[in-house]
């Protein structure tokens, strides 16, 4: 055996090697890579986590708020572009984000006057929104270092990222473990694992923040994208964004996206909604269907034929459409961040649910675990 091993030429080593890959798919498998990504003004390490995958889909992935700082995705070309708006340094982050990749909480999105009550006592949370809070409020889990942890398995890489709230934290009750899993595959798919529990009853709404743009990071405003959203309904705010409690058809309105559409067709419109967010900045009631994955939306940029399908457990979606974005941010590769040039679409509970009966419950009671998937799939059209 060594003597025929010896007897081959590089050419047919080369070959042999090329035959092994082909018959295992002919791509290698995904990988994972950790460096240093700075330290926070306190001197906590950052940790940087690279996950790519088989098909040379990156996304990485940082312990400062469990942030995505970018995601990797080719295009009908194959020409791979980072689809997520962020900052080359970790200094960007701490100094001026507004919640880039992150994970939001302990509650995403608002609660109306930054307050609720809960088995006959007022908690009082931090007011950072107006007169409202806001994604967790002063320090949410975006600002906070999380542990990490990396995995790989057949077909995915992954890393496990764990975080303790404690009991008064930003004004809620309770101890909450979480832990947010993000995982590549090699189906193209990034997805978001959720799990809580606590010691004393809380509301939880934990969610994912990045700021997509399928035609590539900085490089043109959204508007020509076209979005689904599978919803016939959303639920109306006052001009503060809090919900009013009712559940509106999006028939016959600007909000209706169970037909694709380009965002920017309707963002104009002279509609009370519109005119409240400045655009798109609402909550769509999901139109569940049998089992815990739902198709919540999809996204489509015709320039480059990306899409991206999010499939999700949660009973709603906030579609933002960027429109606090205003120039003033110099983000990744110098690139300047304009009015509308990302949307946001966070899987969710809906907005100031812990004062609204009618809503689907956010409240983790000691003994229960909070779960919520969701799951990023992107490929391309012609």
């Amino acid at each position: 055996m060594d003597r025929i091993l010896k007897s081959l030429t590089l050419a047919a080593v080369v070959l042999l090697v090329a035959l092994i890959l082909s018959s295992c798919g002919g791509k290698p498998g995904g990988k994972i890579m950790k460096e240093s990504f700075g330290k926070t003004p306190d001197g906590t390490e950052v940790e940087l986590y690279t996950l790519t995958n088989a098909n040379g889909l990156k996304a990485k992935i940082m312990t400062y708020g469990a942030i995505v700082v970018s995601l990797q995705v080719p295009d009908r070309n194959g020409r791979l572009a980072d689809i997520t708006l962020g900052y080359d340094t970790l200094d960007g982050y701490v100094k001026n984000n507004p919640y880039f990749g992150a994970i939001v909480g302990r509650y995403g999105n608002r609660i109306g006057k930054g307050r609720f009550t809960l088995d006959g006592v007022e908690y009082k949370l931090a007011t950072n929104d107006g007169e409202n809070h806001l994604h967790g409020g002063i320090r949410g889990f975006d600002k906070v270092v999380w542990d990490a942890e990396p995995l790989t398995q057949k077909g995915s890489t992954a890393v496990k990222l764990t975080y303790l709230s404690k009991d008064g934290e930003e004004g809620y009750p309770g101890n909450l473990h979480c832990t947010v899993t993000y995982t590549l595959t090699d189906e193209d798919e990034l997805k978001v694992s959720y799990h809580a529990h606590t010691d004393k009853a809380t509301p939880v709404n934990l969610t994912h923040h990045s700021y997509f743009n399928l035609a590539g990071q900085g490089s043109r405003d959204i508007l020509d994208h076209i979005l689904m959203l599978n919803a016939d309904k959303f639920t109306p705010t006052d001009k503060g964004l809090i919900p009013t409690g009712a559940l509106r058809p999006v028939k016959a309105t600007p909000m209706d996206f169970t037909t694709p559409t380009k965002i920017g067709e309707r963002i104009e419109q002279d509609y009370q909604p519109l005119k409240f967010g400045r655009g798109y900045d609402h909550n769509w009631v999901l139109n569940k269907a049998d089992g815990p994955m739902t198709l919540a939306a999809r996204g489509y940029e015709p320039s480059s034929g990306r899409v991206m399908e999010i499939f999700t457990t949660e009973p709603g979606i906030q579609f933002y459409s960027g429109n606090f974005l205003d120039g003033t941010i110099v983000g990744k590769a110098g690139r300047v961040y304009k009015h509308r040039y990302a949307f946001c679409l966070e899987t969710q509970h809906f907005p100031d649910s812990p004062n609204k009966a009618n809503f689907p419950s956010v409240i983790l009671m000691p003994g229960q675990t909070y779960t919520h998937d969701t799951v990023h799939k992107f490929y391309t059209k012609k």
